[in-house]
C-alpha cells in the first residue's frame, strides 16, 4: 500500500506500507512518473519506515524514478529503510540517498535549503 502526496515546492512524499510487490510497484510507477513528466515534481522522498518487505521491483521502482528525475536534476531521498533494505540500497549504490529521521528534516535537506514557513 502507498500514500502519495505533494508536500509543496514540487516535493513528492511516497509512504510505503506493508509489502511492495510487482503489481503495487507498477501502479505507483505510473502515478509518480506522470507527476514528474508534467513538471509537478522536482524531488521524491520515499518513506520506508512502515514497509515490511520489498523485492527487486521496489529497487527498480526507485531507480526508475531517479532516471525520470535526472533530466531536471531532481533529487531522491530514501527515508528510514529497515536494516535489510539499507544493505540492499548500499549494494545498489544508493547509500548516499539514504536518510534516517523525520520527513520534515528530510524535506529540509532537499536542495540544501530549509523551507520557510
Amino acid at each position: 500500500m502507498a500514500n502519495i502526496e505533494v508536500a509543496g515546492n514540487g516535493i513528492l512524499i511516497v509512504t510505503l506500507q506493508g509489502e511492495l510487490d510487482n503489481h503495487e510497484a507498477n501502479r505507483i510507477r505510473t502515478h509518480i512518473s506522470s507527476a514528474i513528466f508534467t513538471g509537478q515534481v522536482r524531488a521524491v522522498v520515499w518513506d520506508l519506515s512502515k514497509l515490511g518487505f520489498m523485492d527487486s521491483a521496489g529497487i527498480g521502482l526507485i531507480l526508475g524514478r531517479m532516471r525520470d528525475l535526472a533530466p531536471i536534476e531532481g533529487e531522491t531521498l530514501i527515508l528510514n529503510p529497515s536494516a535489510t533494505m539499507e544493505k540492499i540500497f548500499n549494494y545498489s549504490g544508493l547509500g548516499p540517498n539514504l536518510r534516517f529521521g523525520t520527513i520534515d528534516v528530510t524535506i529540509g535537506e532537499i536542495g540544501g535549503v530549509v523551507h520557510e514557513q
